[in-house]
């Protein structure tokens, strides 16, 4: 998975969000598998995520029929310096949350690093893969669930990605307006407590020796659900 993921948007603005020769400071990914499709019905969504590709940490699937697509549930990312809680919007990204619920639920993103911090023209963290790298994910892709309509401004939580039906395991929290193109599924959004701990993390900037490491610490010791 080479490709950059906001490529569009590097091109419309390099000199903003460069990190060294007009490469994008932007999320990348490199699980593998190609993205698969959601329907609902009165029984609930029904999500596809085939399988391709080694996972970070040894996970299942999440299930694919009688998908809650309705209402909201919370989680809480706890890191090192403060409970971000998070609400997830099933009625908006059922599928996406059924993933990213299923991958709490069985530890995938204990003791994870977020591997990247951007603080130039868009403002993210990055979080989502147990390596650190940013080359981790679950072992499975899921398509996209969009309106085309998305922004980002915030204390949202979006699905990182590497082109059109790629999401894995990573996500971003934006932790101030970020002008990005509509093709990151938003799934969820922080608390104010919960965004003024992400605030504090990017505060304190990036690596020098990388420019993408954040300085902080970031890293979620687990996550807790409802």
């Amino acid at each position: 998975m080479t490709r950059l993921y906001w490529a569009r948007l590097a091109i419309a603005a390099c000199a903003a969000l460069t990190v060294t020769a007009c490469a994008p400071a932007v999320p990348t990914t490199t699980t593998t598998g190609a993205g698969g499709s959601a329907s609902t019905s009165a029984q609930g969504a029904t999500c596809s995520y085939p399988v391709g590709g080694t996972p970070a940490r040894p996970v299942d699937p999440p299930s694919t029929t009688g998908v809650p697509d309705t209402g909201t549930t919370a989680a809480t990312l706890h890191f090192t310096s403060g409970a971000v809680t998070i609400t997830l919007d099933r009625a908006a990204a059922p599928c996406t949350v059924n993933s990213f619920v299923s991958l709490a639920s069985q530890g995938f993103f204990d003791h994870t690093a977020c591997h990247r911090l951007v603080d130039t023209g868009i403002f993210i963290l990055q979080c989502g893969d147990p390596t650190g790298t940013g080359t981790g994910g679950p072992g499975y892709s899921f398509a996209d669930e969009l309106s085309g309509h998305e922004t980002y401004p915030t204390g949202t939580v979006a699905m990182a990605n590497r082109g059109p039906n790629t999401n894995g395991s990573q996500f971003f929290l934006v932790w101030a307006d970020s002008p990005l193109p509509p093709d990151y599924t938003v799934f969820g959004h922080m608390d104010a407590a919960g965004l003024a701990i992400i605030q504090g993390i990017a505060s304190q900037g990036v690596s020098a020796e990388n420019g993408i490491t954040p300085i902080a610490d970031a890293t979620i010791t687990g996550v807790s659900l409802g």
